[in-house]
């Protein structure tokens, strides 16, 4: 049996914003076919963490290595690091006036396939998947995300995910500010979407995400760091428990 070739993976990673360190050295490896969770208490770095590997110019990677299936992900910039394949939801997706649902996709897909690709395939492929995800027809005339409530935001996130098919899916917080509903139909778009091929690295402060889609495995992030790593089970006792025990035990300050 051939060693497992990690699909994505990242080392020794420091993050600075604003000349301030706010992550400390992190590293992951994600296999294709598996889910990754990682939680903490506010400030602890998670989002900063996702929007660096993304490429966000205001998250500066300092020092450390990320590859996406064996390709140096740090010398690329933001839009050539997702049409190599990673893909970053959002905490707060923004509202963009004047650009309608309908051409946001058929844009963003077009930069993927490349200027000459063909794109008939767009409006069937769009109608469907709006159908999956129960957004109605309605919205693909409307400015993204403008008025949209939070719960519609993040299904237009899963949407877009959805449509351009990444291989490494990186999801800040998805599930903050839905409803039960909205949460069910965002997850099952998540479930939907993955596969063996693709990982999914969710960031989140709470275990209802993870009731209805099922790491493989959950870490732990404060002050920068992560500091310990478990099955399912890590979530269900965070959310027994708090932080608190975590501080306690391997000395971190929870949102420090």
């Amino acid at each position: 049996m051939t060693e497992q070739t990690a699909l994505f993976e990242f080392n020794d990673i420091h993050v600075s914003v604003e000349g301030k360190e706010v992550v400390k050295g992190v590293s992951l490896t994600l296999n294709a076919g598996e889910v990754h969770a990682i939680m903490g208490p506010n400030g602890s770095g998670k989002s900063s963490l996702s929007n660096a590997l993304a490429g966000h110019p205001s998250y500066e990677i300092t020092s450390g290595t990320a590859r996406l299936a064996g390709k140096d992900l740090l010398d690329m910039s933001a839009d050539e690091r997702s049409r190599a394949g990673i893909f970053l939801a959002f905490q707060y997706p923004v509202a963009i006036p004047g650009v309608t649902v309908a051409n946001f996709m058929r844009s963003a897909l077009q930069a993927h396939r490349g200027e000459g690709a063909d794109m008939t395939d767009f409006r069937k492929l769009f109608k469907a998947e709006m159908k999956a995800l129960s957004v109605d027809e309605s919205f693909a005339t409307r400015y993204l995300n403008d008025g949209f409530s939070g719960g519609e935001k993040k299904r237009i996130e899963i949407l877009q995910m959805s449509m351009l098919n990444p291989r490494m899916a990186i999801l800040d917080e998805t599930d903050s500010g839905l409803d039960i509903d909205a949460l069910k139909t965002v997850s099952e778009g998540i479930n939907r979407f993955h596969n063996d091929s693709n990982a999914v690295l969710m960031v989140t402060h709470y275990q209802r995400l993870l009731n209805y889609v099922k790491p493989d495995f959950v870490h732990v992030m404060m002050d920068g760091r992560l500091v310990t790593s478990g099955g399912p089970e890590l979530a269900l006792k965070l959310e027994d428990q708090g932080y608190d025990w975590v501080e306690k035990q391997f000395g971190q300050k929870a949102g420090a």
